[in-house]
């Protein structure tokens, strides 16, 4: 609620501006020049330690609670090497298992005494290690975290173990076909840009781990270092003890000299294909993707493209109205590209209700990408969409864990946090024209990848050569 009230605040600025503008002789003042509208409200502070290291400070006013957020710039983009993808995942379970001066018994100790939660997780671009505890435990906790940071250890055996657990939830998830389809798209779309591959990694790489404990500890001496890594704290802190702190127990810790040279994936030369015939029964699905841009709080193409999105694939777009509520057609469907540090996939996804429209269905989402390579989208939709964005992600920031939480992606990208403002200032900036203009750059025959999946009874054999 607070944090609805600030950014109505914020939206009400300008008018109570023109409102103040006047003499009291009714002439009116000259009006100031016009701020951008800033998404995110709270001042922060960034401190660079010598080593590399960044602290992000976001002071708020939720009492007692602190958020820790620490990114690694590291995730499935930096596994340059062939046969050793997932292993920016095995870490976010590895660093759960000790260190130097903390058995693991020891640390859950710790933080179930500081009553705090604890918990990770990994992308293509980042890895997080997150908690929220008392403000008072923020001396113990980032102890904590500094030797694991500094000083992990791992026996051989713990690492098998662990290995173990990864290849456990790889074959969990391998149950879902939407999984196996986003893997396959993938492989597709990408030939040479680790991109290719999943943050879960190939299966075969994946039952190999518990052979690479050497390379392991060689992964971790690569990545694990100040210049990969942002200390974020929000919630009940001042600048002043959280810098303190940082340098206290982070300030020794050495810079490294790694530096992964990552494949840059090639223009597409002609549209691509898969298709995934799956051994259990499932309703049937389409994607339909094209090579997008990446991130950029500079560039206009990735933030039209958003907005596009929900334009042309959201629940009020003619697409959807169409196929899911009127015809009936399909039970599930959602587009749009992440915010990645290098190219990624804007891609559509239906789940068919019947085999028999899956051609008609494809057919459809082709049409909508190319309505709009030449069509204006109205002004009005345009702003409404924009308005919907601003308003939810500011209404989504409703705690210091959330603020945090929300930072993290955006810390990973650009490490600061004024990276949120300078993309949502850029939002406002976009035009219809600046919409079609990006369709038109983006969604053409050459950067077109699609990929179907179906049931297919009692014929295991293309799934299993796919997961191979």
């Amino acid at each position: 609620m607070k944090m609805l009230l600030l950014v109505s605040l914020l939206l009400c600025l300008p008018a109570l501006a023109l409102a103040q503008g006047r003499t009291r002789g009714g002439r009116k003042a000259s009006a100031p020049a016009k701020q951008p509208r800033k998404i995110f409200p709270y001042n922060y502070t960034i401190d660079d330690l010598p080593n590399g290291l960044r602290l992000v400070t976001v002071p708020t006013d939720y009492p007692n609670l602190v958020a820790l957020y620490i990114v690694v710039s590291t995730g499935s983009r930096n596994e340059i090497e062939a046969g050793k993808s997932g292993y920016a995942h095995l870490f976010e379970h590895l660093m759960f298992r000790g260190s130097q001066n903390y058995s693991p018994e020891q640390r859950d100790a710790i933080l179930k005494k500081a009553g705090a939660s604890s918990n990770a997780y990994t992308t293509d671009d980042r890895t997080v290690f997150h908690e929220i505890f008392s403000k008072e435990d923020l001396d113990a906790v980032l102890k904590l975290e500094a030797d694991r940071f500094q000083h992990l250890q791992y026996p051989e055996a713990n690492y098998k173990t662990e290995t173990r657990a990864v290849l456990g939830e790889y074959n969990k998830n391998s149950a879902d076909p939407t999984e196996k389809l986003f893997e396959v798209l993938r492989e597709t779309a990408f030939k040479t840009h680790t991109y290719a591959h999943t943050t879960m990694g190939y299966i075969r790489d994946i039952e190999d781990m518990p052979n690479q404990y050497q390379y392991s500890l060689e992964f971790y001496k690569r990545y694990y270092r100040p210049e990969y890594t942002t200390i974020t704290i929000v919630g009940d802190v001042t600048r002043a003890r959280a810098l303190a702190l940082v340098k206290q127990y982070f300030g020794d810790w050495q810079r490294g000299s790694y530096v992964p040279n990552i494949p840059q994936e090639p223009a597409q030369d002609a549209p691509r294909e898969a298709h995934v015939d799956w051994a259990n029964p499932t309703l049937p699905y389409v994607v339909v993707a094209f090579r997008a841009p990446a991130y950029s709080d500079e560039n206009k193409d990735k933030i039209a493209l958003d907005l596009l999105s929900s334009i042309a694939f959201g629940e009020n777009s003619d697409l959807y109205q169409r196929l899911v509520i009127k015809e009936q057609k399909v039970d599930s469907l959602n587009a749009g590209a992440e915010d990645h540090k290098d190219q990624e996939l804007f891609a559509a996804f239906a789940r068919v209700k019947d085999e028999k429209d899956m051609a008609y269905v494809e057919q459809q989402i082709l049409d909508t990408f190319k309505r709009y390579t030449t069509e204006l989208v109205s002004q009005q939709d345009l702003d409404n969409t924009r308005s919907r964005f601003r308003y939810g992600f500011a209404q989504g920031m409703n705690s210091s864990e959330a603020i945090a939480g929300t930072l993290a992606s955006y810390i990973a990208l650009r490490r600061t946090p004024e990276t949120l403002n300078k993309v949502f200032a850029l939002a406002d900036t976009v035009t219809p024209a600046d919409i079609r203009d990006a369709a038109r750059r983006y969604f053409t025959d050459n950067n077109r990848t699609i990929v179907t999946l179906t049931h297919k009874a009692g014929d295991t054999t293309a799934q299993k050569e796919g997961e191979r």
